[in-house]
């Protein structure tokens, strides 16, 4: 019961941090993270399941803090724990490689990010079968960093699985359409493919609208995605959203 209670009060405090970090607070998701692994250290034992998450959560919000090198350490010590304790295929490791994958993208390390992320989409197909939504955003993952490779031939190939996997098993006004309709476009703006990027990049705006409304900070960022192609275009494009 001594033990117990402060690893009851460790797994709280990941839960409200993990509740801050997807709330975007990021400074308080991280002291709730080590403060919740200060008390599953002090308890002793073996490091578990626990450990892992806290320091996954640990590692997302120093990565969004721009502190690479530490959410790295973060991850790196969560992966250590996963796989002598969970085994190599386990989804938490998984899960690990996805979020070392992006954080090299978020450095603009792409060359070493990619491993990481072909990793994660080997697992998860594994586990799940090739057509799983979580199979779908490490796909989406992988085709970001090899759009940062100049890849896009391969990438813009990946981008298209995972619309197609997302529409499919999610529907297609779900949040993660949007996402993949706006990265889908990047990659053909990218390859100077514009006019089929324009309503690829209108279909996100107007499904971001849809569901955020337009005062929300990411419909912000779709509405000067869309800006930027139709720039492009020139001034014969319709102002249409």
């Amino acid at each position: 019961m001594r033990r117990l209670i402060p690893m009851l009060r460790a797994a709280w405090l990941g839960i409200r941090a993990e509740r801050e970090r997807r709330a975007g607070v990021y400074d308080e998701a991280e002291r709730l993270a080590r403060e919740a692994l200060d008390l599953a250290g002090a308890v002793g034992g073996p490091e578990g399941l626990l450990h892992v998450r806290l320091l996954n959560t640990l590692g997302m919000a120093r990565k969004y803090r721009g502190r690479f090198h530490d959410a790295a350490r973060a991850y790196l010590r969560a992966m250590r724990i996963a796989r002598r304790r969970l085994g190599r295929e386990h989804a938490i490791v998984a899960t690990l490689y996805h979020n070392l994958g992006g954080l090299e993208h978020a450095r603009g390390r792409h060359r070493r990010g990619e491993p990481f992320a072909r990793r994660a989409v080997t697992l998860q197909e594994r586990r799940r079968g090739p057509h799983h939504p979580d199979v779908a955003r490490d796909v989406a993952a992988l085709a970001g960093i090899l759009d940062g490779l100049g890849r896009h031939d391969e990438a813009e190939e990946l981008h298209l699985r995972a619309l197609r996997i997302l529409e499919g098993r999610l529907g297609a006004g779900h949040a993660e359409v949007a996402y993949t309709l706006a990265n889908l476009a990047a990659c053909l703006h990218l390859q100077g493919r514009t006019a089929e990027a324009e309503p690829l990049a209108a279909r996100a705006l107007s499904l971001h609208e849809r569901r955020l409304g337009a005062a929300h900070p990411e419909v912000a960022i779709s509405r000067e995605n869309l800006g930027v192609i139709r720039a492009a275009l020139g001034p014969t494009v319709p102002l249409r959203s």
